[in-house]
């Protein structure tokens, strides 16, 4: 299998975690690309040239991370990241990987925002993103996040956490959410994520 990264990219990085976890790095070969350079391999499979980007064992391209995730669960070895489909934890596992990718879709966006020249920059886009992302984290503060358990949704709210954290340096994340801080911390001692940490 052959996998398209960028190495700072936490949905690639939730991707190169779940193929650690689940045993499976060794069959994967991992690719740098520059997605804003239409890296050619990358357009061949990925219509909008984003990573992550899985060629699947049957050569199919996976894009989505996600679906990637799912898929890389099933083929591997271990504990399920990911509980049987229509349970209460399959419930609890998706409600807590959507709202992790929340808060990292808004911080993209606001990344992205902040890349335009200075005079082109929307003050309330800025406004409005970063207080989403913000609600976002306030929601998983409000989980029952634990480091001892390791699934999609933990993976996903811990990356998100030190992504967040990593892009933007001058947003305080951690006042007011001590429960997030101590699970963050946790998670971050992981070898899975100490191989993949962001840079």
């Amino acid at each position: 299998m052959k996998l398209y990264i960028t190495t700072p990219s936490p949905f690639a990085r939730k991707v190169r975690i779940v193929a650690l976890e689940k045993g499976l790095s060794e069959q994967i070969e991992q690719v740098v690309v520059d997605p804003y350079g239409n890296a050619p391999q990358l357009l061949q499979t990925n219509p909008v040239v984003q990573v992550p980007t899985l060629i699947a064992k049957d050569g199919l391209p996976l894009n989505d991370s996600p679906v990637i995730c799912e898929y890389l669960d099933r083929l591997g070895g271990g504990d399920d990241l990911l509980p049987p489909s229509g349970s209460a934890d399959w419930l609890r596992v998706k409600r807590l990987e959507t709202l992790g990718n929340q808060a990292l879709e808004m911080g993209v966006k606001l990344v992205l925002e902040k890349r335009r020249p200075e005079n082109e920059r929307s003050a309330m886009w800025i406004e409005r993103w970063t207080t989403n992302m913000g609600r976002a984290l306030d929601a998983l503060e409000a989980e029952d996040l634990s480091a001892d358990r390791i699934d999609l949704g933990s993976i996903t709210a811990a990356i998100a956490l030190t992504w967040i954290g990593f892009r933007h340096p001058d947003y305080d994340w951690k006042t007011g959410r001590p429960k997030l801080v101590a699970f963050q911390s946790a998670m971050e001692t992981r070898e899975s994520f100490k191989a993949t940490f962001p840079q």
